[in-house]
């Protein structure tokens, strides 16, 4: 088949204890960021004239807005739109997150006066600018990948080796004609068109699917059965891709290889084990 298994990253090698560091710590480091961040960001707020509980409204709007944006920004193609707004949205909330802590840390040790119009401006603006740019990023489409055609190369059935050379048989003797017939030899005129010869039955041409995952899904049926859903979705499981619905299963991607091979819908459906054993 011309379909090739896609390579998948390798486990992460070394002792337990470095794969555990790697795994239970970038969680363990997230939450401790965010628990050290909180009380400045909320201190901003107080500064700013918010009252409790509102004041405590600032640190999730900061890091809510922070994550979606650096994962909108990560998961959208490049040149994609919307992927510029998510990078410089998650640029600009990193750095209301840093000027935050910076100023609450200034006004608490006294090398600041919160009581600033500046600060009250700026501060005040930040809720109502995260939410315009959420929204903005929540109405951008997300474009859809396009279908990437699979050549799939049929390969003939394998046939026993033949011997070497033929055992000799004993010449028999052929009859003389008779004179009353002419032995007859095709002639090829100069200028006629020279006969070409039939293709061999096995050699069939190459199938272009519009889904890849046909190709995938194309070797459950050499087992001479209709492959079912759970196959099907087991299949692509196996490959490291994410299984579609039953109806996409079925009705899309079995559709679309029995239209290029009419005879795989007519094989039967794979014998259940009750079947089997009664």
């Amino acid at each position: 088949m011309g379909w090739t298994k896609p390579r998948t990253s390798p486990p992460p090698s070394g002792p337990w204890y470095a794969r555990l560091a790697t795994s239970a710590g970038r969680p363990a480091v997230l939450a401790a960021t965010l628990l050290m961040s909180m009380p400045g960001e909320y201190h901003v707020a107080k500064f700013a004239g918010w009252t409790d509980p509102w004041a405590y409204g600032m640190p999730f709007s900061l890091s809510a807005y922070a994550g979606i944006a650096a994962v909108v920004a990560a998961t959208r193609p490049k040149g994609a739109r919307g992927r510029f707004s998510a990078t410089a949205g998650a640029a600009f909330a990193i750095v209301l997150a840093l000027a935050a802590q910076v100023v609450a840390h200034l006004v608490n040790t006294g090398h600041m006066d919160h009581n600033q119009a500046w600060l009250i401006a700026v501060t005040s603006m930040v809720p109502p600018a995260v939410l315009a740019h959420l929204l903005h990023l929540a109405a951008t489409p997300v474009p859809a990948a396009e279908p990437v055609p699979v050549t799939v190369e049929r390969t003939a059935p394998a046939v026993p080796p033949q011997p070497t050379q033929a055992p000799a048989l004993p010449a028999v003797e052929q009859p003389a004609l008779s004179s009353s017939r002419e032995e007859f030899t095709p002639e090829i005129k100069a200028g006629e068109p020279v006969p070409e010869l039939a293709p061999a039955a096995d050699e069939q041409p190459a199938i272009r699917y519009a889904d890849p995952r046909c190709a995938i899904l194309r070797p459950l049926y050499d087992d001479g059965y209709r492959p079912t859903t759970g196959e099907m979705k087991a299949a692509l499981e196996d490959a490291h891709l994410v299984s579609p619905g039953a109806s996409t299963l079925r009705g899309v991607l079995r559709k679309e290889i029995e239209q290029h091979e009419p005879d795989l819908a007519a094989l039967p459906a794979r014998p259940t084990p009750l079947h089997r054993a009664g």
